[in-house]
Protein backbone atom coordinates (compact mmCIF):
# COMPACT_ATOMS: atom_id res chain seq x y z
CA UNK A 1 0.00 0.00 0.00
CA UNK A 2 1.36 3.41 -0.98
CA UNK A 3 2.35 5.79 1.78
CA UNK A 4 0.86 9.28 1.64
CA UNK A 5 3.27 12.21 1.56
CA UNK A 6 2.61 15.86 1.00
CA UNK A 7 4.09 17.38 -2.15
CA UNK A 8 4.69 21.12 -2.35
CA UNK A 9 5.53 22.41 -5.81
CA UNK A 10 6.68 25.77 -4.55
CA UNK A 11 7.48 28.60 -6.93
CA UNK A 12 9.06 27.54 -10.18
CA UNK A 13 11.36 30.32 -11.42
CA UNK A 14 11.73 33.10 -10.53
CA UNK A 15 11.20 31.69 -7.01
CA UNK A 16 11.54 33.20 -3.54
CA UNK A 17 14.18 34.81 -1.35
CA UNK A 18 16.68 32.79 0.65
CA UNK A 19 15.11 33.81 3.97
CA UNK A 20 11.67 32.71 2.76
CA UNK A 21 12.93 29.37 1.48
CA UNK A 22 14.78 28.55 4.68
CA UNK A 23 11.83 29.73 6.79
CA UNK A 24 9.52 27.33 4.96
CA UNK A 25 11.95 24.42 5.24
CA UNK A 26 12.35 25.08 8.98
CA UNK A 27 8.58 25.35 9.50
CA UNK A 28 8.05 22.04 7.70
CA UNK A 29 10.74 20.37 9.80
CA UNK A 30 9.08 21.54 13.03
CA UNK A 31 5.59 20.56 11.89
CA UNK A 32 6.66 17.08 10.80
CA UNK A 33 8.58 16.57 14.06
CA UNK A 34 5.45 17.50 16.06
CA UNK A 35 3.32 15.10 14.05
CA UNK A 36 1.19 17.96 12.73
CA UNK A 37 2.24 17.40 9.12
CA UNK A 38 3.06 14.24 7.16
CA UNK A 39 6.38 13.49 5.41
CA UNK A 40 6.85 16.17 2.78
CA UNK A 41 8.81 16.74 -0.42
CA UNK A 42 9.13 20.38 -1.41
CA UNK A 43 10.52 21.57 -4.75
CA UNK A 44 11.47 25.22 -5.14
CA UNK A 45 13.59 27.95 -6.72
CA UNK A 46 15.33 31.17 -5.59
CA UNK A 47 15.04 34.84 -6.53
CA UNK A 48 17.28 36.78 -6.52
CA UNK A 49 20.27 34.42 -6.73
CA UNK A 50 21.29 33.66 -3.18
CA UNK A 51 24.48 32.54 -1.46
CA UNK A 52 23.66 30.13 1.36
CA UNK A 53 26.13 29.26 4.11
CA UNK A 54 26.21 26.13 6.21
CA UNK A 55 25.13 26.74 9.79
CA UNK A 56 28.72 26.55 11.06
CA UNK A 57 30.44 28.40 8.22
CA UNK A 58 32.18 31.69 8.93
CA UNK A 59 30.68 34.87 7.51
CA UNK A 60 34.23 36.12 6.95
CA UNK A 61 34.42 33.88 3.87
CA UNK A 62 31.85 36.10 2.10
CA UNK A 63 32.93 39.23 0.21
CA UNK A 64 29.96 41.40 1.21
CA UNK A 65 30.81 44.26 -1.14
CA UNK A 66 31.01 42.03 -4.19
CA UNK A 67 27.84 40.21 -3.09
CA UNK A 68 25.94 43.50 -2.87
CA UNK A 69 27.28 44.70 -6.23
CA UNK A 70 26.05 41.47 -7.84
CA UNK A 71 22.60 41.89 -6.30
CA UNK A 72 22.70 38.44 -4.73
CA UNK A 73 21.05 37.50 -1.46
CA UNK A 74 22.68 35.86 1.57
CA UNK A 75 21.22 33.37 4.01
CA UNK A 76 22.50 30.88 6.57
CA UNK A 77 20.96 27.41 6.29
CA UNK A 78 19.83 25.40 9.32
CA UNK A 79 21.88 22.50 7.90
CA UNK A 80 25.63 22.04 7.68
CA UNK A 81 27.97 22.02 4.74
CA UNK A 82 29.67 24.81 2.84
CA UNK A 83 28.57 27.70 0.61
CA UNK A 84 26.21 27.20 -2.33
CA UNK A 85 25.08 29.75 -4.90
CA UNK A 86 21.41 29.10 -5.62
CA UNK A 87 20.55 30.14 -9.17
CA UNK A 88 19.39 28.35 -12.30
CA UNK A 89 18.65 25.25 -10.26
CA UNK A 90 16.03 22.94 -8.82
CA UNK A 91 16.12 22.71 -5.03
CA UNK A 92 14.47 19.90 -3.10
CA UNK A 93 13.78 19.46 0.58
CA UNK A 94 12.56 16.36 2.40
CA UNK A 95 11.07 16.73 5.89
CA UNK A 96 10.58 13.50 7.84
CA UNK A 97 9.79 12.49 11.43
CA UNK A 98 12.80 11.18 13.31
CA UNK A 99 11.44 7.62 13.42
CA UNK A 100 10.83 7.36 9.67
CA UNK A 101 12.55 4.34 8.03
CA UNK A 102 14.32 6.56 5.49
CA UNK A 103 16.31 8.27 8.24
CA UNK A 104 16.88 5.29 10.53
CA UNK A 105 20.47 4.86 11.64
CA UNK A 106 23.10 7.47 11.00
CA UNK A 107 23.30 10.41 8.60
CA UNK A 108 25.34 8.47 6.05
CA UNK A 109 22.74 5.72 5.78
CA UNK A 110 19.93 8.21 5.32
CA UNK A 111 21.91 9.99 2.60
CA UNK A 112 22.32 6.64 0.85
CA UNK A 113 18.60 5.87 0.97
CA UNK A 114 17.45 9.29 -0.24
CA UNK A 115 20.10 9.34 -2.95
CA UNK A 116 18.38 6.36 -4.58
CA UNK A 117 15.48 8.57 -5.64
CA UNK A 118 17.77 11.36 -6.83
CA UNK A 119 19.77 8.91 -8.94
CA UNK A 120 16.57 7.59 -10.45
CA UNK A 121 15.43 11.10 -11.36
CA UNK A 122 18.72 11.90 -13.07
CA UNK A 123 18.56 8.69 -15.09
CA UNK A 124 15.04 9.58 -16.19
CA UNK A 125 16.46 12.88 -17.47
CA UNK A 126 19.12 11.05 -19.47
CA UNK A 127 22.16 11.43 -17.21
CA UNK A 128 24.42 8.58 -16.07
CA UNK A 129 25.04 9.47 -12.42
CA UNK A 130 26.95 7.61 -9.76
CA UNK A 131 26.81 7.73 -5.98
CA UNK A 132 29.53 6.60 -3.64
CA UNK A 133 30.51 7.17 -0.07
CA UNK A 134 33.13 9.89 -0.19
CA UNK A 135 36.19 9.98 2.02
CA UNK A 136 36.26 13.41 3.68
CA UNK A 137 39.15 13.04 6.11
CA UNK A 138 42.23 14.95 5.09
CA UNK A 139 40.38 16.70 2.24
CA UNK A 140 40.86 20.43 1.63
CA UNK A 141 37.98 22.20 3.37
CA UNK A 142 37.26 24.95 0.86
CA UNK A 143 34.45 27.47 1.13
CA UNK A 144 32.42 26.00 -1.74
CA UNK A 145 30.13 23.01 -1.23
CA UNK A 146 30.64 21.68 -4.74
CA UNK A 147 34.43 21.52 -4.47
CA UNK A 148 34.52 19.03 -1.59
CA UNK A 149 33.28 15.46 -1.11
CA UNK A 150 30.14 14.65 0.87
CA UNK A 151 28.36 11.50 2.02
CA UNK A 152 27.09 9.53 -0.97
CA UNK A 153 27.67 12.47 -3.27
CA UNK A 154 26.05 12.19 -6.68
CA UNK A 155 28.44 12.69 -9.57
CA UNK A 156 28.57 12.56 -13.36
CA UNK A 157 31.88 11.86 -15.01
CA UNK A 158 33.60 12.22 -11.66
CA UNK A 159 32.19 15.73 -11.06
CA UNK A 160 29.72 16.52 -8.30
CA UNK A 161 26.20 17.18 -9.59
CA UNK A 162 23.91 17.34 -6.54
CA UNK A 163 24.93 18.94 -3.26
CA UNK A 164 22.83 18.03 -0.20
CA UNK A 165 22.88 18.81 3.51
CA UNK A 166 20.94 17.52 6.49
CA UNK A 167 19.86 18.66 9.94
CA UNK A 168 18.43 16.47 12.70
CA UNK A 169 16.38 17.89 15.57
CA UNK A 170 15.43 16.27 18.86
CA UNK A 171 12.71 18.75 19.81
CA UNK A 172 9.00 17.90 19.47
CA UNK A 173 9.66 14.19 19.05
CA UNK A 174 12.45 14.62 16.55
CA UNK A 175 12.61 15.41 12.86
CA UNK A 176 15.02 15.36 9.92
CA UNK A 177 15.36 17.85 7.11
CA UNK A 178 17.48 17.12 4.06
CA UNK A 179 17.68 19.67 1.29
CA UNK A 180 19.84 19.86 -1.77
CA UNK A 181 20.43 21.53 -5.09
CA UNK A 182 20.57 20.34 -8.69
CA UNK A 183 22.26 23.01 -10.85
CA UNK A 184 20.52 23.00 -14.22
CA UNK A 185 22.77 25.24 -16.32
CA UNK A 186 25.13 28.23 -16.16
CA UNK A 187 28.67 28.59 -14.87
CA UNK A 188 29.03 26.45 -11.75
CA UNK A 189 31.99 28.63 -10.70
CA UNK A 190 29.96 31.86 -10.40
CA UNK A 191 29.95 31.37 -6.65
CA UNK A 192 33.60 32.40 -6.53
CA UNK A 193 32.61 35.96 -7.44
CA UNK A 194 31.16 36.51 -3.95
CA UNK A 195 33.78 34.84 -1.76
CA UNK A 196 36.94 36.22 -0.22
CA UNK A 197 40.27 35.41 -1.88
CA UNK A 198 43.74 36.84 -1.34
CA UNK A 199 43.87 38.20 -4.89
CA UNK A 200 42.36 37.74 -8.34
CA UNK A 201 44.86 35.05 -9.24
CA UNK A 202 43.60 32.96 -6.32
CA UNK A 203 39.99 33.64 -7.38
CA UNK A 204 40.76 32.46 -10.92
CA UNK A 205 42.39 29.31 -9.55
CA UNK A 206 39.31 28.67 -7.39
CA UNK A 207 37.04 28.99 -10.43
CA UNK A 208 39.09 26.39 -12.29
CA UNK A 209 38.99 24.06 -9.30
CA UNK A 210 35.21 24.30 -8.95
CA UNK A 211 34.67 23.67 -12.67
CA UNK A 212 36.96 20.64 -12.50
CA UNK A 213 35.15 19.14 -9.51
CA UNK A 214 31.51 20.09 -10.15
CA UNK A 215 29.01 20.09 -13.02
CA UNK A 216 25.56 21.27 -14.02
CA UNK A 217 22.92 19.07 -15.61
CA UNK A 218 23.64 20.89 -18.89
CA UNK A 219 27.28 19.81 -18.61
CA UNK A 220 26.10 16.21 -18.23
CA UNK A 221 23.51 16.22 -21.04
CA UNK A 222 24.55 18.95 -23.46
CA UNK A 223 21.05 20.43 -23.37
CA UNK A 224 18.99 22.62 -21.07
CA UNK A 225 16.48 20.89 -18.79
CA UNK A 226 13.82 23.25 -17.45
CA UNK A 227 12.88 23.57 -13.78
CA UNK A 228 9.51 22.01 -14.55
CA UNK A 229 11.08 19.02 -16.32
CA UNK A 230 13.53 18.42 -13.50
CA UNK A 231 10.78 18.79 -10.88
CA UNK A 232 8.59 16.25 -12.68
CA UNK A 233 11.45 13.75 -12.77
CA UNK A 234 12.18 14.17 -9.05
CA UNK A 235 8.50 13.81 -8.13
CA UNK A 236 8.15 10.62 -10.15
CA UNK A 237 11.43 9.18 -8.87
CA UNK A 238 10.48 9.69 -5.22
CA UNK A 239 7.03 8.21 -5.90
CA UNK A 240 8.40 5.10 -7.57
CA UNK A 241 11.39 4.56 -5.28
CA UNK A 242 9.53 4.89 -1.98
CA UNK A 243 6.01 3.83 -3.11
CA UNK A 244 4.50 7.21 -2.29
CA UNK A 245 1.00 8.48 -2.95
CA UNK A 246 1.29 12.23 -3.43
CA UNK A 247 -1.12 14.70 -1.84
CA UNK A 248 -0.34 18.01 -3.53
CA UNK A 249 -0.78 20.87 -1.09
CA UNK A 250 0.32 24.31 0.05
CA UNK A 251 1.21 25.59 3.48
CA UNK A 252 -1.91 26.05 5.57
CA UNK A 253 -2.65 29.15 7.61
CA UNK A 254 -0.84 28.25 10.82
CA UNK A 255 2.16 26.75 9.07
CA UNK A 256 2.39 29.66 6.62
CA UNK A 257 2.32 32.07 9.57
CA UNK A 258 5.12 30.18 11.32
CA UNK A 259 7.18 30.18 8.12
CA UNK A 260 6.69 33.95 7.84
CA UNK A 261 7.85 34.44 11.44
CA UNK A 262 10.93 32.31 10.83
CA UNK A 263 11.66 34.23 7.64
CA UNK A 264 11.43 37.54 9.49
CA UNK A 265 12.88 36.73 12.90
CA UNK A 266 15.51 34.10 12.08
CA UNK A 267 16.59 33.60 8.48
CA UNK A 268 16.11 37.22 7.48
CA UNK A 269 17.89 38.59 10.55
CA UNK A 270 21.47 39.83 10.68
CA UNK A 271 21.89 38.14 14.06
CA UNK A 272 21.30 34.68 12.57
CA UNK A 273 23.21 35.28 9.34
CA UNK A 274 26.24 36.58 11.23
CA UNK A 275 26.15 33.77 13.77
CA UNK A 276 28.60 30.91 13.66
CA UNK A 277 27.76 27.94 15.85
Amino acid sequence: MARQWHLINDSPPPGHSGAYNMGVDEALLRAVARGDWPPTLRLYAWSPPCLSLGQGQGLAEVDSERLAALGWGLVRRPSGGRAILHTDELTYSVALPGDHPLVAGDVVESYRRISAALLRALRQLGAQPEAERAETRGVHQGAVCFERPSHYEITVGGRKLIGSAQVRRKEHGGGVLQHGTLPLYGDIARICEALVYADEAERAQARQQVRARAATLYDALGEVVSWEQAAAAVREAFRATFEIEWVETRLDGALAAQAARLEREVYGSAAWTGKRR
